[in-house]
Parts: structure tokens; sequence; C-alpha cells
């Protein structure tokens, strides 16, 4: 299957702003010149599938010579964006790339900033003499991807994207939206579609980017699942992405890293960790409070057991989402989901068993466990709390160990200790122990430096003593509460 790309490159860098300021005054400014479409023309480079890019340049984004050596001549065409002059821009275009065009398209240019970027004080398309060597690409049937995306999820956009090009059309982009949102012209971010349909960039699938207050910071997403170490070919393309820092976690149960480079930055990081032979040995292990909450819970009737994730069984999750806004003490973030979405995060999670609390075939609490190389977790446990007193969550725990234990899992994570006393207690009563581990910071610009270097690289939750971090726990409750009570309070009206 071929898939075709038509890329119009009218904006030189990824800043709007930037590009409309260096294009009407005619000047270059600083080294990100046309990156963008450098990251898309890698991407092509890259993909296993046949690809086939238009690319159509303006007078203001001619290629330099770095882009040029992206855009072979087996995947890439190139091609005019007429902007003003149809012969001179041609000409300009073939001197500088060296290559024989064919085609072109005519830059649009219906906003009155375009207009003066473009100086073309009126709107009038340009005028395309009838003996114009080019041949217009217009008349070839195109999807707007990027338009596509600005109204709907990924999981739409790469179903849909899919069935254009089955069709035989070309995806139009423009390399300026590959990762930010236009809200004025209803644009969108259009890079996880469009990795997807390359099949690129796999290493970056499972990556969590997120903007701090003055820098980026990437880290996997299910960082605990397997062992990570940065490869310098990881390092290129998050710096590509404008992040400054990756982080990770030494899964030492697992295997550790020797001899790590100086410039990594060391920080202390913990799980709550517990190592499982069989049932009746953890059964042993733990004291004799816990199990007899694990009896309490069989007594008032709880059964537990594991669970297909259906329709049902998300129905059951949603009621329990939906029960209470303010959960131990703090704002429940899962309150007011819809069923809808509910059911969607179910069905996409990989390498999950969920286990059910049931009163009576209803549906009471949960567990996720998330398996990864040499682990599981306890991502979610949850019960309502109507029922608090039957000891739902202990019977949830004990029969997670017993999967583990049958299913010859030999370490179990539950989140971190220290950040929540009661919840700490119960992971503790229930066998598990703080196990420390080593955090790496690695910087990757010149922000990531000074940043690791001023300390600011770790959330303030993370950064406070434990001596400080207790007393103030009952302030972020409050916060939390008084928060999700003001939401509340907001929808209402």
């Amino acid at each position: 299957m071929l898939i075709r790309l038509r890329v119009d490159v009218d904006y030189p860098y990824p800043s709007r702003l930037r590009s409309f300021i260096c294009t009407a005054l005619g000047i270059k400014a600083g080294g990100d010149y046309l990156k963008n479409s450098k990251i898309l023309a890698r991407m092509i480079n890259e993909s296993p599938m046949e690809v086939k890019a238009y690319w159509f340049f303006t007078p203001k984004t001619m290629p330099d010579q770095q882009l040029m050596r992206f855009l072979n001549e087996e995947r890439h065409e190139v091609a005019l964006h007429i902007a003003n002059e149809p012969y001179e821009e041609m000409t300009l275009l073939e001197k500088t790339t060296g290559r024989k065009l064919e085609y072109y398209t005519v830059h649009g240019t219906a906003r009155l900033l375009a207009r003066l970027m473009w100086r073309r004080w009126i709107y009038k398309t340009p005028q395309i003499p009838e003996d114009y060597q080019l041949t217009s690409f217009h008349q070839f049937p195109t999807f707007g991807l990027d338009v596509y995306c600005f109204d709907h999820s990924d999981d739409q956009s790469r179903k849909m994207t899919a069935e254009q090009v089955k069709e035989g059309k070309i995806l139009h982009v423009h390399p300026i939206w590959l990762f930010q949102r236009g809200k004025m012209n209803h644009r969108g971010s259009y890079y996880e579609t469009l990795r997807t349909l390359l099949d690129v960039d796999n290493d970056l699938k499972a990556l969590s980017i997120n903007k701090k207050d003055f820098f980026t910071v990437a880290r996997e997403s299910r960082e605990y699942d397997r062992d990570t170490v940065p490869s310098d070919t990881l390092m290129k393309k998050l710096r590509e992405r404008d992040v400054d820092i990756y982080t990770f976690i030494e899964r030492k149960w697992s295997k550790t890293i020797s001899n790590p480079p100086k410039h990594w930055k060391e920080t202390k990081d913990n799980i709550a960790f517990i190592e499982v032979t069989n049932y009746d040995d953890w059964l042993q292990k733990i004291g004799k409070k816990t199990r007899n909450m694990i009896r309490k819970a069989e007594k008032s009737g709880i059964t537990v057991k594991t669970v297909k994730p259906d329709d049902k069984f998300a129905e059951g999750i949603w009621k329990t989402y939906n029960e209470t806004p303010i959960r131990q003490e703090r704002g429940f973030p899962h309150y007011g989901e819809s069923l809808q979405h509910v059911t969607q995060v179910l069905r996409s999670t990989p390498n999950c068993t969920y286990i059910g609390a049931y009163l009576q075939e209803e549906l009471v609490g949960f567990i996720q466990l998330v398996h990864g190389d040499n682990l599981s977790q306890i991502s979610q446990i949850l019960s309502m709390q109507i029922h608090w007193d039957k000891a739902v969550n202990n019977a949830l725990v004990a029969k997670a160990i017993e999967v583990c234990a049958t299913n010859r899992v030999r370490w179990i994570m539950y989140g971190r200790i220290g950040n929540h006393p009661s919840l700490d207690d119960f992971k503790r009563n229930n066998g598990f122990y703080k196990l420390e581990l080593t955090r790496y910071y690695v910087p990757i610009t010149r922000r990531g430096r000074i940043t690791i270097r001023l300390g600011l690289q770790r959330d303030l939750k993370d950064s406070l003593p434990q001596s400080m971090k207790y007393p103030l726990i009952p302030l972020y409750y409050w916060v939390s509460r008084t928060e999700m009570r003001t939401r509340l309070f907001l929808k209402k009206k």
C-alpha cells in the first residue's frame, strides 16, 4: 500500500510568531530553520512502508542543505508552493535544490496576517499562465490530516487516515502542526497518527512528555515494566521534540547499571515491593490482623475472582468511580468520568489482569494488575465506600498475590511509600516493604543541564524531606477537596 503525502512548507520555524516576523522581514534566525520538516523527512525515510512525499516550498521556506540531504529522490519530490510570482519562484527553487520541478500548488492567503507576510495586500490568488510548465497538484484528491486531527482523537484519526490511504487519497499536512495545535485555523497535531501509519519512532511510543514551568521532561509511561538505558538515537529524537531532560529508574531487582556517565544525575526513589514465592508463605508472613481482615471479607459475603474486561465490568468500575468525589480525604480524579471513557480505557490497556470483588453479583471493588518484565504492578485498587466495613481491599490484595503466585510472577509493586500515611500502613500490613531505587536524570539540552544543576528537576513532593512532607499532607488534602468541591459547584451553575 503506497502512502502519499502532500507537504506544504509555508512556515520556516516551529513558532508561527517567529515565522511571521522572519518572513515579513526576510531574515533567518536560529538553528531550528525548517526543523519540523526535517523531522518529518526523517520519519518518512525510516518508514518500512512504501512512501512518496511531495514537498511544496515557498520562496521564504527554501530547503537548506541539511534538509536536502534528507530529501532523496526515491521517496521525495520537490515542488513549488506559489506565493506571488510563478516563474521567478520556480526558477529560484530549481536553482536552490538542483531539482527539476513537475508540480505546483498555490499558497492561500485569506487571513490578513498571511497577506502581510507575503505582501499580497489584496486577497487575490496569483494568476497562473496557461502555458505554465508545471502541473497543478490541486487536481489530486487529498485528505487534510492536520485538519481532521483538530476535532478527533488519535484513535479516530488513525482509523480514518488508514481508510483514506486505502481509497488512494493523498495526506495533506503542514510541518508546523506536527506537534502543536492551531486554534484559529483549526489544525491539530498529527504526529501520533502519522507515526503509527509510517510505523516509526516506536521507541517514543510509550513516552510521557510533560512541560514544566520552563523545561520539558520525558519518561516511559510504564517505566517500571522493563529495563531502560537511553540510547543516543533516543536522545537525538527527544532533542528534536525539544525535550530537556529524560528520566528513568534503575530496576535493581532485574538489572543494575554499572558505571553510569558522570553527567547523569542520581537521586533516590522508592517503590512498595514484595517478593512472592507462594500464597501460603505470604499468608504466614503478614500479621494476624490482616489475615482476620481477609477472613472478614469472606464472612461478609465478598467473593473475589479474575474478570474479563467486558462492558458489564466497565459499568461496575464506572459506578465505583462515581460513587463519591472525595476519597482518602482527597478529591478523587476519576469522579465524573463517562461510561464511554471508562470502557475505552479498559479495552485499550494491554498486558493486564483484572480482579473483581463481588457482593451478590454486584461489583464492589476491583484491582488492575499490569504485567511487565519480571514484575507485576497493582495499578489500581478501588472499592465502594459504602462497603468499607467488609475489608474488600484486603480480599483484593490477597487474590492478587494468589494470581501472581500461580502465574509464577516473582515481584509485585504497589506504588510508592511515603506520600500517604494511611495507605502506607495498608501496604506494609499486606507484606509490602519500601525498596530504595536510583532514579537517573539525563540532561539533553543546555536548559536541561541548568535545571539539573539547580536541582529543579524533581517534583516538590519528592524533594521535600519526610519530616517536612507529613505535616503538609493535611494541607494538601484540604486544597484537593476544595478544588473538587469548587469544580462541582461551578458545574452545577
